[in-house]
This record gives structure tokens, sequence and C-alpha cells, in this order.
């Protein structure tokens, strides 16, 4: 996502070296690239028009420190002014009413708002320790109402069932009276899409809305749909009084340019992105952290956060005692590390949060996410005996732990050699040796090549 913005404007603020002031002709055609860069992007054309003025204006006459280099400077402008762009700071959801509060989606067909309701809900009530129902108001989409009530039960999230012959408003009324009397915090109300905006659906939400009265009105959009996204964005708006923007699919491959475009052209501040298929895939909007990754700065803040919400502080703690001593690091601890790092979006989520010159260090060492499958099968075809001692693996073992995982015995080979790598990270992470464990990395860590 964002990857061709992100590789144009470096290229970009490569070009202005070794003057001493931002001035209106050395930052012209860096300008132009930026803008540029921006229209492939799909970045709305009065969006890009306004934003590039804003550079200009704030860039203009700017004294360029010591310590950077033109473009490091222009970087710092463009960085703000694309924060700015995408609402300056995270707002939250305001959730302050009389219990329950209605929590709205509102969007096209295809766009996720059915997933995005069931991820919603999991942060809620995890997260923020509400008791969320879930209901939908879908009674046109085939089983729309089956795939909530199924996420609602992944999740252990109470679904309040209809029948797909109720009108929409009803259903929706009778949900908010269910919350009410069984004392639910939230009420997430996932409503119909269709593929393309008309009088007919605007009518119904526009009802719904009158029927239900929200705190919260997202709307949901599928961020790979580009300018269609930013010509959505805005009907809604006309139709409903929205309070904030959910972004999805922020994971694809797309230009990405609704992400731009969207806070601007609504009025609506982006709260939540997308960014997995997965029901824990959904994230707080940062602009300015966004506008970090976009420049290839990264996003160390997220990945930090995320850190501590999946990390098992205890194991941890255990982990931890293991490395000082040096001792009992075993192939348990090997295969909890792998899956430490799949909670967290796995290798590649950990590397698009990361700077570029470290993200693409990472990556020329071939992160393979299906190795790292098969060394955490390999690992559990041992018995528990050899996981905590590999050295009895010998060749009628490994044959067996072979076939238990469907893999060949060099692969096997393999995984023990990567594991002895690890367990010699571990010592020399003990004695303090932190660049000789840098360079042992690339071997020892699963998946690498």
């Amino acid at each position: 996502m964002l990857d061709n913005l992100t590789e144009r404007l470096g290229r970009v603020m490569k070009t202005l070296r070794g003057e001493a002031r931002l001035t209106e002709s050395n930052i012209q055609d860096a300008l132009r690239e930026v803008r540029l860069a921006l229209l492939e992007a799909d970045v709305a054309l009065p969006v890009v028009k306004q934003f590039v003025a804003a550079v200009r204006e704030k860039a203009v006459g700017q004294e360029v420190l010591g310590s950077l280099s033109p473009g490091q400077a222009l970087v710092g402008v463009v960085q703000r002014e694309l924060a700015a762009l995408m609402g300056g700071a995270a707002v939250p959801l305001d959730l302050a009413t009389a219990p329950p509060a209605v929590i709205l989606l509102a969007g096209l067909q295809g766009s996720g708002k059915t997933t995005t309701a069931a991820k919603l809900a999991r942060r809620l009530s995890q997260d923020a320790r509400k008791k969320v129902l879930l209901a939908s108001s879908d009674v046109y989409r085939p089983a729309a109402m089956d795939q909530l009530q199924a996420l609602a039960g992944q999740l252990g999230i109470d679904y309040f069932a209809a029948a797909a012959t109720e009108a929409p408003v009803a259903i929706a009324r009778a949900a908010l009276d269910w919350a009410r009397k069984h004392y639910h915090d939230v009420l997430i109300l996932d409503t119909a899409g269709r593929l393309a905006i008309d009088e007919a659906m605007m009518r119904e939400i526009a009802e719904l809305h009158r029927a239900v009265d929200p705190v919260e009105t997202l709307f949901v959009v599928d961020a790979m749909q580009g300018q269609d996204a930013v010509n959505t964005a805005r009907a809604f708006a006309d139709a409903l009084p929205l309070t904030g923007i959910v972004l999805t699919k922020l994971d694809g491959d797309a230009r990405g340019g609704a992400a731009l475009s969207v806070r601007q052209v609504t009025g609506a501040p982006i709260k939540f992105v997308g960014v997995a298929e997965k029901l824990e895939g959904l994230e707080v909007f940062h602009p300015e952290r966004m506008a970090s990754r976009i420049l290839g700065m990264g996003d160390v803040l997220t990945l930090i956060e995320e850190a501590h919400k999946q990390v098992d502080v205890e194991q941890a703690k255990v982990l931890a005692r293991k490395v000082k001593s040096g001792k009992g690091f075993d192939l348990d601890d090997f295969r909890d590390q792998i899956g430490q790092m799949r909670k967290m979006g796995g290798m590649q989520g950990l590397l698009d949060k990361l700077p570029d010159e470290i993200a693409r260090a990472a990556q020329a060492t071939q992160v393979d996410e299906r190795a790292i499958r098969r060394l955490e099968a390999i690992i559990g075809s041992m018995t528990p005996a050899e996981r905590a001692r590999p050295e009895l693996l010998k060749a009628s073992r490994k044959r067996r732990v072979a076939a238990g995982a469907g893999v060949s015995v060099q692969e096997v080979n393999r995984l023990l050699a990567q594991f002895e790598q690890a367990q010699k990270m571990m010592k020399m992470m003990a004695k303090g040796g932190m660049q000789k464990m840098l360079r042992g990395l690339r071997g020892a860590f699963p998946g690498m090549r």
C-alpha cells in the first residue's frame, strides 16, 4: 500500500542537495514531482493542488539547518503537511452517552462493512472492556446476517438474530431495544450496501440513522477504489452526518490516494484502518504515523504498541532469564518466538512498519512465510523430550519428524542448524556481544536465507 508514492517521494527528496535555503526556484522541480506522485497515487486533483500550495508556502524561505540536507528539510515540511491533510491527529470513538452507544456502519457492498463490524466489536470488547451487541439490517445480500453471526460466534460476542423477511428499520429498532434491556454498552449496526450509490439505498440508510440515533456514523470505504472512493464518500457525507471513516484493505497493493483524499473531501476524520483480513487487523488511524510511513520513515510507535498488546509478558520474562544465563533456550522457545511474531502480523507486517532502509535490508534476506509455517509444523511433530533436547534427534527420529510434518529430512536438518545459530546468538547476547549477535541474525531467524 502506497509503495509507489513512497518510492516516488523518496526520489524527489534526493534531488535537493547543497542548498543553504529552500527557495521557490530550488524546490520547483521537487514540488512538480510531488504533484505527479500524488496524482499517480489517485489523490483527488483539488486535494493535490491544496497540498502542494501548502507545502510551497511553508517551505519557501525556510533555513536549512547545518545537520540537515535540503531534501531532509523539505521532507519535514511534506511530512507535517501530509499529516495535516489526513487530519493532524488521531480521533477516538466518542462513546460518551447513556448506554447503549450506537455505532452505525455505512458503505457500498464489498467495502468490508461486515468484517469491520466484527473487528470493531473485538477491539471494543477486548481493549475497552465494553459489552458489545452486533446486529445486521442487511436483508438483501444472501447470508449477510449469517456471516456476521458466525463472526460474532468466533469472537464470543453477543449477536441480535433477526429474520431476513423483516424490514431493516424494524430490525434496527428491535436490536436497540434488546441492547437496552440486556445492558449492553455498545450496539454496532451493520447495514446493507449496494454495488453503486442509488436513491433507495440513501433513503434507507437515512431512515436507519433516524431510527437509532447513533453516536458514531462510520463510513466504511475500500482504500483500493481510488477516485471512486472519494466520490462515494462525498455522496454518503451529503446523505448522513458522518462522524468518522474506516479505510479497509490498506494492506492491498493499490495506489492508495483514498487515504489522502477522503478526509479532505468529507471533513470527517479517518478513525480506523483495516490492515489485514484477520479479525485483529484493525488499527487506530494516526495521521502523523501514516505520513511517516508514506515518506519511508516507518511507524515504529505502532509496532511498539502492537508488541505491548501481543507479547506475553511472563513468557518474555522467562526467555529474558534464559538469554541472560545463556542456558535453557530450547525448540519450544524457538517456536514461541515464531508465534509471537505471527501475532504481530507476521514478518511482512513488521517490515511494513520499519523505516525503508531497515525494511529493505531485511527483505534482502528473503523472508518466506511458508518456510516459517513449515518450521512450526516440524517442531510440532517432535516429542516434548526432543524439543527440550534436540541432540536426541538422530536419523530414525528425524525421518519420523519429517514424515509427521510432511517435509524432507533435509528441512529438519536445516531447522536444527538454524536453532543452533539461535542458541549461539543467545549466548552472545548473554556475554554482551551485540555486534556478533547482529551478524548472526540472518541465518538464525526462521524463514530467512
